[in-house]
């Protein structure tokens, strides 16, 4: 069984796994007559690979009852996937490292403050989106086009359980 605890999410302890996506940290520009502050340059979108373009969604979510179980990993060889709450909405990350094939010893459990988002780099392993709370929309940048980006681990005989968080 793997024991989780969630921590909070910050650039630093994610950085092996991708960018936090968070404005609270970053120097706006002023556009648009001063009416606008652009937040430039949050996160790289990686997926040009193998002639993939960015795909710009929207992602509905409902809550996943905790603690739950964790059956399946999936990660995007072919380009990194973004997400950002649309409002304020706090969710769950859980990530792993591995390279051929999924590593249970480095899975880490982050949560959201409802404010920040994720980039997650290409190859790095993540459970689906783990909304606390009610349904929320998330702006999502992936990758469209030619091969196959997604792979899946079936993990559900090594017990990781994502707790219940407050």
């Amino acid at each position: 069984m793997i024991e989780l605890h969630p921590e909070p999410l910050t650039a630093d302890t994610f950085r092996p796994y991708g960018e936090v996506i968070d404005t609270r940290d970053v120097e706006p520009t002023p556009i648009n007559g001063g009416l606008t502050a652009r937040y430039h340059d949050l996160a790289t979108v990686d997926v040009a690979t193998g002639g993939g373009r960015a795909l710009v969604n929207v992602f509905r979510t409902r809550p996943l009852p905790l603690p739950h179980r964790v059956t399946v990993m999936e990660r995007h060889p072919l380009g990194s996937q973004a997400f950002m709450p649309i409002g304020a909405a706090r969710f769950l990350v859980l990530v792993g490292l591995g390279d051929s094939r999924f590593d249970p010893g480095s899975v880490k459990l982050f949560v959201s403050d409802g404010h920040q988002g994720v980039n997650y780099s290409r190859n790095t392993w993540h459970h689906y989106q783990i909304v606390l709370g009610a349904t929320a929309d998330f702006l999502v940048i992936d990758r469209g086009g030619p091969g196959n980006n997604l792979e899946e681990a079936r993990v559900g005989s090594l017990g990781i359980t994502i707790p219940a968080v407050a």
